[in-house]
């Protein structure tokens, strides 16, 4: 019997028993049985805490965040082989995008968080908070990764996005993660989790999956774990109670069915692009996955006056939805995830009909294409309830299908009120174009609902839609959606993680913290910071300028230069009743003249000004007052380089400015782009090259490859041949939606892959040779390169084509040279 296998403790295995079998929805066969008998869980968890667990928390944020990213373009490679599996699931195609490619955008956006956090395992939150009246007392708070395992107990609908959609936040914060899919669909989760165990990008023991329900997995749960659960609400609670979570007081975070609300504003009546927004949306959230979303719309709140023109329209636009086998591209809704799920639904189907009435489709009949009763099909069902404020089935009984409710409102708060009566949901919308209207639901709704969208004319053709969970919106709902949060983006990944608040001097929360904060030690300097490469710059390190007295000419001058002839600046007979009692300078001259006296003027690793991002001015300056600038080293951040530029960082750089007594006049936080340095690639000198060249003998073997001395030579001649304009008679061969990103990696300090090939060499086979032997074409590649340099000293501003980095100029073509003989001259060990 097949069954759908374990990824734990560093292997893949099989449960023991007979397990739950699973079915194609489409087609009623066999896929799988899951069982989780015989597993060791309290070694699975321990397992995760220890083998993950210590090799994610030394990770930096940005080592996480390129982990992930990698992780995203790696599955995305893959992801075809993903939707033939879905459609097992009675997923149409566009249901398998949401779950799929919904899965590995969240890991995306997780990943670009990676910017939000500093170079470190850790995170530090919020501003220092000064604890003592001379500033030598202070506190701050940190955030580390909690050193126990993630708990993901998911349910069936989406079984590759409600994994990856925690575990991404998870493996941000540190954390390993356990895995629980539901049974039912456990067999996609496998799929995908074989392709990233297969993958190692994560570190072993980053994920591991028990596919299936572990009823004991709570047994041996620790304080530093936590723990997810996607599903029903009753079941939520129930595993929520375990007296371990009690004991250990284990954070227990739970997303839940929820009897969601959309709301049709009275401005939008039939005719309007509102009303059909309403319609579309209502159809779309009615048989999207049929329906198998706990964010689908359950509810549709519409004026009374309305309700039947609703009803109607809703009628048509379901006409038009054909349902049959999710793999035929004329269908627009699948199955249900099992027939055990249909009768599930009937039963709730019936619950609602006995005070609301059936006034679209019907439970025992479905028209199919290309498919039949074998699968779990059902009709899109349509209800109406008349009387919602005294019939409370609708706001307590969810059908998990496609299945909604039309209930009617006479005005706004009526609307709010029925809205509330759900007791809290995952999302609620409103269709309005009247802003006044948006506002008065939404305020006063917001306290029942995790998200709410505002939908009409101008955002719909961008609009996510109601049902669209977002990874950097928190995506949950207070009362019965569960009172939890996941994603939220930075909040998301809080969750993962302890915060602490820690107590002590400047000095020493500076070196805990990687901030410089104010009123450290200073470190002093042996040159000026803006010499300094990336690597070199450490938070505290400090520069104390020179001294400029401030002139009334200077203050002129700069009003003169910018227009800006406020009265303090410009006319002194104004002053009486103002703050100032001199002519005052202006805050940006001073902070620009702060500029003059710490920028460094020779070129140097500083590659630009990055931006200002805060300011404050704490006294006038007047004229013939005298200040001086402490430039010090506040924060290193990370940076992504995709342009034509090369690697770097963004320092945070604290600026204070003096006044001749010392008193503190100003201060801002600018930003600069820093370099790293290059130690990847040794630079090709005349020199160098020479020395190279002279190790090369014709008997010298390569490292990897098939090339001889001589077909190197040759190869690097033709190079130089391309680099000095001699030939050019060539396409591009580089496709042109990629052709930027290739020219700009020159820019980059990574080394050319080995059995990189040329465009023009032959696969597999060498060139025939050129020259009649070694000598000759050494003297030919001297030869070559003498022309290459000679063309671009006559002429400097020259650019030329390249087969595969596309047109370019002198320094992009030595960037080309080097690293090109840095590749060959590697290959053969003669570097």
């Amino acid at each position: 019997m097949n069954k759908t296998q374990h990824y734990v403790l560093g292997k893949w295995t099989t449960g023991t028993g007979e397990g739950v079998p699973s079915f194609d929805a489409v087609t009623g066969e066999f896929i799988a049985s899951t069982t989780v008998e015989g597993l060791d869980i309290p070694a699975i968890l321990q397992y995760g805490r220890t083998k993950g667990g210590e090799k994610l928390r030394k990770m930096t944020f940005q080592e996480r965040g390129n982990m992930i990213k990698s992780l995203a373009m790696y599955l995305t490679k893959r992801k075809e082989q993903f939707y033939e599996i879905s459609y097992r699931t009675g997923a149409t195609r566009v249901d398998s995008w949401i779950d799929i490619e919904g899965g590995f955008g969240n890991l995306f956006a997780n990943a670009s968080l990676r910017k939000l956090f500093p170079n470190q395992p850790y995170h530090v939150e919020g501003d220092p908070i000064d604890l003592s009246k001379g500033g030598r007392f202070m506190a701050h708070h940190i955030l580390v990764p909690k050193k126990g395992v993630a708990i993901h107990i998911n349910a069936f609908n989406f079984p590759i996005w409600g994994m990856l959609e925690k575990c991404a936040v998870n493996w941000m914060a540190g954390m390993p993660a356990v895995v629980l899919p539901a049974p039912v669909t456990a067999y996609l989760t496998e799929a995908v989790v074989k392709e990233i165990i297969a993958s190692n990008i994560l570190p072993e023991g980053a994920l591991q999956l028990i596919s299936g329900t572990a009823k004991n997995i709570f047994d041996t749960v620790e304080s530093q774990d936590v723990i997810t659960f996607t599903g029903s609400a009753a079941t939520g609670r129930l595993l929520k109670a375990h007296p371990r979570i009690i004991q250990e007081s284990v954070p227990f975070t739970m997303e839940a069915d929820s009897l969601n609300a959309s709301i049709l504003g009275e401005d939008a009546i039939p005719g309007t692009p509102e009303f059909d927004l309403f319609i579309n949306q209502a159809r779309s959230e009615i048989t999207v996955k049929c329906g198998q979303k706990c964010t689908a719309i359950r509810r549709m709140i519409v004026p009374e006056k309305l309700i039947e023109d609703v009803q109607i329209a809703l009628g048509k636009s379901l006409d038009k939805v054909s349902i049959g086998d999710p793999r035929l591209k004329e269908v627009r809704m699948g199955a249900l995830v099992s027939k055990a799920q249909a009768e599930v639904l009937k039963n709730r189907v019936n619950e609602l009909s006995k005070t609301a009435s059936i006034v679209y489709g019907n439970m025992e009949k479905v028209n199919l294409i290309g498919a039949d009763e074998k699968g779990a099909f059902v009709s899109p069902i349509v209800l109406r309830e008349d009387n919602p404020f005294h019939n409370l089935s609708v706001h307590e009984t969810e059908a998990f299908g496609p299945v909604s409710t039309i209930m009617p409102y006479k005005n706004i708060d009526e609307a709010i009120e029925l809205a509330q009566m759900g007791k809290g949901s995952l999302v609620s919308s409103i269709v309005t174009n009247s802003d006044e209207i948006a506002k008065e639901y939404v305020v006063n709704a917001a306290s029942h609902h995790g998200r709410i969208l505002v939908l009409n004319r101008e955002n719909a053709k961008q609009s996510t839609g109601h049902g669209s969970p977002l990874p950097l919106l928190i995506h949950g709902g207070p009362g019965r959606a569960g009172g939890g949060e996941e994603m939220g983006g930075v909040r998301g990944i809080k969750h993962y993680m302890q915060r602490c608040a820690i107590q002590g001097s400047p000095t020493t929360l500076t070196e805990i913290t990687g901030i410089y904060q104010p009123n450290s030690a200073y470190k002093e300097i042996t040159q000026h910071p803006f010499q300094y490469h990336w690597e070199d710059i450490q938070p505290g390190m400090s520069l104390k300028t020179h001294k400029r007295t401030v002139t009334d000419t200077d203050i002129i001058n700069f009003a003169n230069l910018t227009w800006d002839h406020f009265y303090a600046h410009t006319d002194i007979t104004s002053l009486d009743g103002s703050i100032f009692e001199k002519r005052t300078a202006h805050g940006y001259f001073i902070l620009a003249a702060a500029a003059g006296l710490f920028v460094y003027p020779n070129k140097g690793p500083v590659a630009a000004n990055y931006g200002l991002e805060e300011c404050r001015f704490l006294r006038p300056i007047y004229h013939n007052d005298t200040i001086y600038v402490r430039l010090t080293c506040k924060q290193k951040i990370e940076r992504d380089v995709a342009s034509a530029e090369h690697p770097s960082g963004i320092v945070k750089w604290f600026v204070e400015v003096f006044d001749a007594e010392n008193e503190l006049v100003a201060v801002a936080t600018i930003l600069t782009m820093v370099q790293k340095k290059q130690e990847v690639f040794v630079e090709m000198t005349d020199e160098k090259v020479a020395e190279c060249i002279q190790k090369l003998k014709p008997e010298t073997k390569p490292n990897w490859g098939i090339l001889t001395p001589q077909h190197l030579l040759e190869h690097l001649e033709q190079g130089y041949r391309i680099l000095s304009g001699e030939i050019q008679d060539f396409e591009i061969t580089t496709p042109e939606k990629i052709l930027d990103k290739v020219h700009n990696s020159l820019y980059n300090y990574e080394k050319f892959p080995k059995g990189t090939a040329f465009p023009t060499m032959k696969k597999g086979e060498l060139e025939d040779l050129i020259h009649p032997d070694f000598e000759t074409a050494k003297a030919k590649f001297f030869e070559a390169r003498e022309a290459y340099k000679t063309f671009f000293k006559e002429h400097p501003e020259a650019k030329l084509k390249n087969m595969v980095f596309g047109h370019l100029n002198k320094y992009e073509s030595y960037l080309l040279e080097r690293k090109h003989l840095n590749h060959h001259f590697e290959q053969f060990n003669i570097l």
